[in-house]
């Protein structure tokens, strides 16, 4: 599903306005390798989910989506493109979207200040949008910021974790993902005066959603191709990263001392066999059942928005993460 096409929405425009975020600069020069970067690095694709999302929340409001809304969808991908820079670079992921990361062309020191150049420019723009009746966007510009660095702290802090519990994981899954995709819908309602119990149901189905994109993504880990991935196939436990499904296999007796044993040295057969026995172990459906109860929390908040013509839209962000292949 094209799902700027089936919600309407200017992609182009979007585009225009991220690129626009450092071509806009003027301390930053158009040839510098922080410019070229920043824009290959938005060139390289990605569905735009959070802009998209910032747009559909601005639908439910009593004011006409505008300029305003644009920025803010610009910078909700600009926040979203830092976070994968130094998450490549902490997961030690060499490919990202099939083609090479950006810190294995520019060097670990050099990406590091690029994704921080990118998370401050982003403050600096949206402060200008800081009187109180626009101070939902500091939701945006620093809260959101604060979180994905939680996310990734956590993941860090707890690598090759295989005591890991449920409610960490869901934690650190809402830090690192859900709560920028939540944050999106509020801030793009907010920001047409949408009432706010109207703009907290928003915030509480994209956290719904974006829950269900983690886990959809820890899913897709272990059943798709690399060439379909954009990195290797299990890439997640390779570099200690215990997700949902090995937390369900971690609790079956006799796949956890084979789980428990792959550190970082493990050789690439016994990483092999560990992901295959987790694959034939019922784990995967496990997940995808916990992937699907938030998906009904998702249609329970549609069902009480049905009075805002807007949750047509809603009605499609559903069908898309619903069905959800890569």
């Amino acid at each position: 599903m094209n799902l700027h096409v089936a919600l309407n929405i200017n992609l182009n425009r979007i585009n225009q306005d991220i690129e626009n975020i450092v071509k806009q600069d003027k301390d930053v020069p158009s040839s510098s390798m922080l410019s070229q970067s920043i824009l290959t690095l938005i060139r390289s694709g990605g569905k735009r989910i959070r802009p998209i999302m910032v747009i559909v929340g601005s639908r439910f409001g009593t004011k006409n989506s505008g300029k305003l809304q644009m920025k803010l969808a610009s910078a909700a991908e600009f926040i979203h493109a830092a976070s994968l820079i130094h998450d490549d670079i902490i997961d030690h992921s060499d490919m990202r979207r099939g083609q090479p990361a950006l810190h294995t062309k520019t060097g670990v020191a050099e990406a590091v200040h690029i994704g921080s150049y990118m998370s401050a420019r982003v403050i600096e723009l949206l402060s200008m949008h800081s009187s109180n009746k626009e101070r939902f966007v500091h939701d945006l510009s620093a809260i959101s910021t604060a979180q994905l660095c939680l996310g990734e702290y956590e993941q860090l802090d707890h690598k090759y974790d295989y005591d890991l519990t449920l409610e960490q994981y869901l934690e650190k899954s809402r830090n690192k993902t859900a709560q920028l995709i939540a944050t999106c819908l509020r801030v793009g309602a907010l920001s047409t005066e949408t009432p706010p119990e109207v703009a907290e149901l928003l915030y509480q189905f994209g956290e719904s959603v974006g829950m269900s994109f983690q886990i959809q993504d820890d899913v897709l880990d272990f059943t798709q191709t690399p060439e379909m991935l954009g990195k290797p196939a299990g890439n997640d436990l390779i570099h200690g990263q215990v997700t949902l499904p090995v937390l369900y296999a971690l609790q079956m007796p006799e796949l956890s001392p084979h789980i428990r044993a792959i550190h970082a040295d493990s050789p690439p057969e016994e990483v092999d066999n560990v992901l295959q026995l987790i694959r034939s172990s019922g784990a995967l459906e496990m997940t995808e059942q916990l992937s699907q109860q938030y998906l009904a929390q998702a249609q329970d908040i549609i069902d009480k928005l049905s009075s805002y013509p807007a949750h047509q839209d809603l009605k499609v962000l559903l069908q898309y993460f619903s069905k959800r292949e890569s």
